[in-house]
């Protein structure tokens, strides 16, 4: 489904210092990144796919709201569709893609693989910490969006909207505590906000591609 369905997505759009790369510079400039690959057999491991699929003459970016659930470490954030890769996947990427077809119906068998970022711990700090994998593909033809159980809603969202400070805020990780991280609103406030693993994802995704975030600390406090 093609609905980004928010309020950020429904504001009116303003020009952009910058327009988004088209998809052949995209392309080139990740067939040229060499990503930093994590091989150490002992840690546990995780696969996102960030599909990119061309729309109405814009470029966007496939997120899912991940739905509320105990065992879900990511309970309720915004997220790329992916999980934990299993001893039946071949790699990581066959992963990052058994989990989107799982979790919201997207087959990218037919997809085109454009490049690899690099790997980033997924849970610091604990006692087995997870290294998660993010892969970027070139969706042509994408399918209805089907969400399963683990996801609560998914949104196609404009690469370029990323670069629009007006959606570049502060996330409180626990409401009323000073723990706070660059998000980026790309739906209901306080709700749809893209942050932490993902957010790391996004930056090194645009900073490759020549449309690097602004600075993450520079928010408008006024």
């Amino acid at each position: 489904m093609w609905a980004l369905g928010s309020r950020a997505a429904c504001c009116c759009r303003v020009e952009y210092l910058r327009a988004m790369a088209p998809i052949d510079k995209i392309r080139s400039a990740l067939a040229q990144y060499r990503p930093q690959i994590v091989s150490d057999p002992p840690k546990r491991r995780a696969a996102v796919a960030i599909a990119l699929c061309e729309h109405l003459g814009e470029l966007q970016v496939l997120f899912i709201e991940r739905a509320n659930r105990q065992d879900d470490p990511w309970s309720g954030q915004m997220a790329f569709p992916g999980g934990r890769v299993d001893d039946t996947d071949a790699s990581p990427q066959a992963a990052a893609q058994r989990e989107t077809l799982e979790e919201v119906g997207l087959s990218l068998d037919d997809s085109e693989l454009l490049g690899q970022l690099d790997d980033s711990p997924g849970l610091p700090g604990t006692a087995r910490e997870l290294v998660v994998s993010a892969f970027v593909f070139h969706v042509t033809e994408p399918q209805p969006l089907v969400p399963n159980h683990e996801v609560r809603q998914t949104f196609w969202f404009p690469v370029e909207s990323l670069l629009d400070s007006r959606f570049h805020i502060e996330h409180p990780v626990v409401r009323g505590t000073r723990n706070r991280f660059p998000g980026i609103l790309v739906g209901e406030p306080g709700r749809h906000v893209v942050w932490g693993l993902t957010y790391r994802f996004l930056e090194s995704f645009l900073e490759i591609i020549g449309q690097p975030l602004p600075e993450r600390w520079k928010i408008d406090q006024e």
